[in-house]
């Protein structure tokens, strides 16, 4: 009898726990499946496109440095080779002391497009990027209609320029941005990487894919193509100044004041090597994927039991399955453990779509297989989402080299 009465006990625990969670769960499931139904009529990603002679001049590119010497040398060939709808490439460094500023002189003698500038010291509540960015705008020529602000760990293929003002002609896009195309190396971060992309793909919709509301708009500062109208419409980037995720900051602004803001798949046009290894994906882009700087205090709450729900449940409710086998008559248990295997098998469907989106650094796997570590990805994903609300609760003290006491946030 007590045998009996215990494993009674255990199912109706069983059984609340599960229900629980299905209450949980279930309201974020559709919240995916419904972005997810937008994917097919998203637009495909843009291709490289040769600038026509209307586009003679229309760009200013300016790019963001700080000791960036080891990895900016792809990127000041790959400007080089955009066409003459670039009217000038103006490098905003912060002072470096690693050589970045010879290496750009060097560029400048093969290229006269090529403009080295500093920036002024930081004023008080501006973080550095945007306000090598803003310097970089306010010195850029009048002359050009759209200003394009590129990272110096990117390789801009050649088009990129050109297709990307085409993109935004066609769509009427008053400020684009690019999802890249990543290239990575080592094992730690094969496996860490796509898990923590994969927190952006489960909040918002996919690159692509129509208008959403001003607040839910994404952006990818790498690649952050504006009409220079808007950028002196809205002040520059002052909207953004105290942001350490100043390219979702600026767009939502944007989006908010009415302009036309586009979020569009550049893999096949531009690449990027972001961090060397998994401690260093983990550091620096962890603590920017939260958006809190971009987002009310609701909306990262919303975001956070979001991933929770589709990120950090599935795999240890599944695994918990497995190990200690609890009753799965037709209940709320076996409801839970079907919920959760579909969410597993969705996450495995969205590792095969973003495969494209990668490459191997060494180029040594024949047509580019990915290796077996990117395929063990979402056994990080309960690790992406603790980064997620680590970050979320953290304001970081050094960024880029900087360092920064408490940053006043901008209204």
């Amino acid at each position: 009898m007590s045998f009996w009465l215990t494993n009674l006990l255990a199912e109706e625990i069983w059984g609340a726990i599960s229900l629980g969670l299905l209450i949980i769960q279930a309201p974020a499931v559709f919240i995916l499946l419904s972005r997810l139904l937008k994917g097919p009529s998203r637009r495909p990603p843009i291709e490289p496109l040769t600038p026509t002679p209307e586009l003679l001049g229309a760009v200013s590119v300016v790019v963001p440095t700080l000791n960036e010497a080891k990895r900016i040398g792809p990127c000041l060939a790959a400007l080089t080779r955009q066409g003459y709808e670039v009217r000038e490439i103006t490098i905003v460094d912060s002072h470096s002391q690693d050589g970045t500023p010879d290496l750009v002189k060097a560029s400048q003698q093969k290229d006269p497009r090529f403009r080295l500038i500093n920036d002024d010291p930081l004023p008080d509540g501006w973080v550095g990027r945007p306000w090598a960015l803003h310097t970089g705008f306010l010195h850029s020529s009048q002359k050009s209609e759209w200003v394009l602000g590129i990272d110096a760990d990117t390789q801009p293929s050649p088009g990129l320029v050109a297709s990307l003002v085409k993109a935004a002609q066609a769509e009427g896009y008053d400020l684009v941005s690019l999802s890249p195309r990543f290239v990575l190396e080592y094992p730690g971060e094969w496996w860490l990487q796509p898990a923590l992309l994969m927190t952006l793909l489960y909040r918002f919709d996919p690159a692509g894919t129509a208008n959403q509301s001003p607040e839910r708009v994404m952006a990818n500062g790498q690649c952050f193509l504006c009409r220079r109208s808007v950028l002196e419409n809205v002040g520059g980037y002052t909207s953004a100044r105290s942001s350490f995720c100043d390219d979702v900051t600026l767009a939502r602004y944007v989006a908010s004041q009415g302009y036309r803001v586009g979020f569009l798949d550049g893999a096949k046009v531009l690449k990027v090597r972001m961090y060397e290894g998994a401690a260093q994906t983990w550091k620096e882009w962890g603590r920017s994927l939260d958006l809190k700087d971009a987002a009310s205090s609701s909306q990262q709450l919303g975001d956070l039991w979001l991933l929770f729900s589709l990120q950090g449940l599935p795999l240890p409710i599944v695994l918990c399955y497995l190990l200690f086998s609890p009753p799965l008559s037709f209940s709320p248990s076996f409801l839970l453990l079907g919920l959760n295997l579909f969410l597993l098998a969705i996450r495995f469907a969205l590792l095969l779509a973003i495969a494209p989106s990668y490459e191997g650094k060494s180029k040594k796997e024949k047509g580019n297989i990915l290796p077996f570590y990117f395929y063990l990805s979402p056994l990080a994903d309960p690790l992406a989402f603790v980064r997620i609300l680590l970050s979320s609760i953290q304001t970081p003290t050094q960024w880029r080299g900087r360092q920064y006491s408490q940053v006043k946030r901008s209204s």
